[in-house]
C-alpha cells in the first residue's frame, strides 16, 4: 500500500489586516414583546376574516366590498410574514 504524500505547502490563512470585521450577535437587540404578539393577532384575524366569508355565503364581514374580503384576510396573513421576518 503506498503511504500518502504529506502535505507540503501550509494552510492559507489571510492577514488579520484584510479580514472583514464582523458584527457580534450581542450588538443586535432583540425584537420587542409586541411584535410576535401582533403577528400571531394579524395571523388569526386573517384566517377568521376568510372563514366569517366563506361560512356567511359572502355577506359578512362586509358585504359591500365583495371580493375585496379575500384582499383583505390574506393581505393580514402577508403583513404578520413581513413582522415575522424582523423578529429575533
Amino acid at each position: 500500500m503506498p503511504k500518502s504524500q504529506v502535505r507540503k505547502k501550509k494552510v492559507y490563512t489571510p492577514p488579520t489586516d484584510v479580514r472583514p470585521t464582523t458584527t457580534s450577535s450581542s450588538s443586535r437587540k432583540p425584537s420587542p414583546v409586541w411584535l410576535p404578539i401582533t403577528a400571531v393577532a394579524l395571523i388569526v384575524v386573517g384566517i377568521g376574516w376568510l372563514v366569517l366569508y366563506y361560512l356567511s355565503e359572502q355577506e359578512y364581514p362586509v358585504m359591500a366590498w365583495g371580493y375585496w374580503n379575500l384582499a383583505v384576510g390574506f393581505g393580514a396573513m402577508v403583513a404578520s410574514l413581513a413582522l415575522l421576518s424582523r423578529w429575533r
